[in-house]
């Protein structure tokens, strides 16, 4: 590796040096002269959050698995760093050659989650990239965005050259040999960014024109040269299992958020829950077949010496081998001594059996996500869970040697009462009961603790509860102090903790959520007085977001508290993500109605992602049960 970009006197001045040395177990160094095109993979997050990220693990392989193509790693430098590289003009590095990343090719910024866009800023100031897209030239790197946020673009329209929608394995060979064609070619940086935009997948906000209502709302929104789509459709990998996966993921040196061997079982999720994004966004199930999970299963721990695996999915309980999975790891990991790690598990029988054999010995603390305290608002929200499910659920967790419950809710839900509220309460407390009713008192191991947090419900795009309006910064502390008030009033009061979430970050996501382009001046406005880290609550500074808002004009409430019609335009109608408009203004008109919609095992609801002819769409199913089509058809 070529000599460290940062002296040894400033690595000893920051906090955790090795997130900035690089040459970690498994990364990948190439000759230069050997490549064509060099990519910077960033997660603008600091180096423990984004060495956890596995999107950024799997394109790192599969980039670098292409002989052309070096593909190195780029975080946010932490706010201590962030100050001696200004001070000291040192310009933002890759981890892999420790060369700047303003010489490379391509920068790639993965969006995880909206309370890091100052940092996608920070990103690009650092490194040496004008902040807006108009004002780069042929030299600068091309700034493409990926992952969930990449759904609505248009709050950071104005800072990226293009936006990559869908899953990252299928495009990215493609955009790459376009680019070294239009370099030989002698073409300039537009030429590329046009020919890009015609490309499955690819949004290039430069081609497109948006106008607006006098009210504010979108007007139009349509492409400026023809031959450029109207409609950007996702990417989707259709089979799982033949596809890019890490064999040798990149080991931290240092302790990060997910310090394990992390193995994708399936993408998508079947339940349908009217509030997540991501159970739309990744429609249809896709599962991987079981022989590969096992193979790479072996593969991955001996390749990094990991102590524990987690097998990673929207709703674990619903991959059709876990059972045969979870028995090939226990007889492979107890052998090594290695933990296994069973996230996103629906709290019934089958999945307590299987953590019963995991967890033999230490009885970690069992998570149920109820979301909504009473039933009625658990069928508005079509969460698919019935209290007596929850209650049997904890009594079989406690017979099973479990104390420890973490319970999570959602406030601010749509048509949320108080009685909905005080139901988190009443249902915190009979699970304690349950526990102290179903252990006898000799084999107690102290008194039970129920954890009970609840978030702020934000609507998102492409979910049905995108219509719906948000609660301001004040009803959202009101409700949380009715919740604390409720559980003070419980008989096992003492056996519940309460957690919530914070209410000024609560209300920036939902701007940026549900965000146009207009947001992008308050978003640079923000920065430059200096936002940064918002996600971090230490580093948070609503106030200056507050004066941001107000210098450019904006109201905060018309992206958060407005009433929104069923034909409004969205600023991001023009992506389509396999599920349909009318799809999803049919969820939340039944949502209104408190009717529930089954998941798609049981019940084919047409929601437009048998179009990709993949995955639980086709599965085996009474065809009798399934809905049709507008076209007619049965999907």
């Amino acid at each position: 590796m070529s000599k460290l970009a940062l002296s040894d006197e400033i690595l000893l001045k920051v906090e955790k040096p090795a997130r900035y040395i690089g040459n970690e177990v498994n990364s990948v160094i190439k000759e230069k002269a050997k490549i064509d095109v060099r990519f910077a993979m960033c997660f603008p997050d600091v180096y423990e959050i984004g060495m956890s990220h596995l999107g950024i693990q799997i394109l790192y392989d599969m980039l670098n698995r292409f002989e052309d193509v070096w593909c190195e790693r780029v975080y946010s430098p932490w706010v201590d760093l962030d100050r001696i590289m200004r001070e000291q003009q040192i310009p933002l590095f890759a981890l892999e050659s420790q060369d700047p990343v303003r010489e490379f090719d391509f920068l790639g910024i993965t969006i995880q989650y909206e309370m890091c866009y100052t940092n996608i800023l920070q990103i690009l100031d650092l490194a040496g990239i004008p902040l807006m897209a108009e004002e780069r030239m042929d030299s600068d790197p091309i700034v493409i965005g990926g992952g969930p946020c990449a759904y609505n673009p248009e709050p950071l329209a104005d800072f990226f050259d293009l936006f990559y929608i869908g899953e990252g394995e299928t495009q990215y060979r493609e955009l790459i040999d376009l680019y070294k064609q239009n370099r030989a070619d002698g073409g300039s940086r537009r030429d590329f960014l046009r020919m890009a935009a015609k490309l499955p997948g690819i949004y290039a906000p430069s081609f497109y024109q948006v106008t607006y209502h006098e009210d504010g709302t979108i007007d139009r929104f349509y492409p400026t040269e023809d031959g450029i789509p109207a409609t950007i459709e996702k990417e989707l990998v259709t089979d799982v299992t033949d596809t890019y996966y890490p064999e040798k993921p990149v080991v931290p040196f240092i302790k990060v958020t997910q310090d394990r061997v992390v193995l994708e079982i399936q993408r998508g999720c079947i339940r349908g829950c009217r509030f997540c994004q991501a159970g739309q966004l990744y429609r249809p199930v896709r599962e991987r077949d079981v022989d590969m999970l096992k193979e790479y299963a072996v593969k991955m721990l001996k390749n990094t010496g990991h102590e524990e695996i987690s097998l990673s999915s929207l709703s674990s309980s619903d991959y059709s081998k876990l059972e045969e999975l979870v028995g090939f790891l226990m007889e492979t990991c107890t052998k090594e001594h290695v933990n296994i790690c069973l996230p996103s598990l629906r709290i019934d029988a089958f999945s307590l059996d299987v953590m019963n054999k995991v967890q033999d010995v230490k009885k970690s603390s069992l998570t149920f996500a109820p979301e909504a305290g009473s039933q009625r608002l658990r069928n508005v929200i079509n969460k698919g869970l019935t209290e007596e499910v929850i209650l049997e659920g904890a009594v079989e967790a406690f017979k099973g040697g479990w104390s420890r419950v973490k319970l999570y809710f959602m406030l601010g839900l749509p048509t949320e009462t108080e009685e909905d509220i005080r139901g988190i309460a009443e249902l915190s407390n009979k699970i304690a009961a349950a526990y102290y009713e179903t252990v006898p008192k000799q084999k107690r191991n102290g008194k039970c603790q129920i954890v009970a947090s609840t978030s702020f419900f934000i609507p998102k795009p492409f979910t049905p509860f995108q219509w719906a309006p948000q609660c301001t910064k004040e009803q959202f502390l009101d409700k949380a102090y009715l919740t604390r008030t409720a559980i003070m009033e419980q008989l096992n009061q003492k056996s519940i903790k309460y957690n919530w979430h914070e209410a000024d970050a609560s209300v920036l996501e939902g701007v940026f959520a549900r965000g146009d382009r207009r947001v992008a001046k308050v978003i640079l406005r923000a920065y430059q007085k200096g936002c940064l880290y918002d996600a971090w609550g230490e580093t948070f500074k609503n106030d200056v977001w507050l004066e941001s808002f107000a210098e450019c004009g904006l109201d905060i409430g018309f992206y958060t508290t407005r009433e929104r019609s069923l034909d409004e335009v969205f600023p991001w109608d023009f992506i389509s993500c396999g599920v349909s408009k009318e799809f999803l203004k049919r969820e939340w008109k039944r949502a209104m109605e408190e009717q529930v919609t089954s998941n798609c095992r049981i019940q084919c609801q047409g929601c437009g992602a048998a179009k990709y002819k993949c995955g639980v769409c086709f599965e085996e199913r009474d065809e009798s049960a399934c809905v049709t089509s507008e076209e007619g058809g049965v999907l």
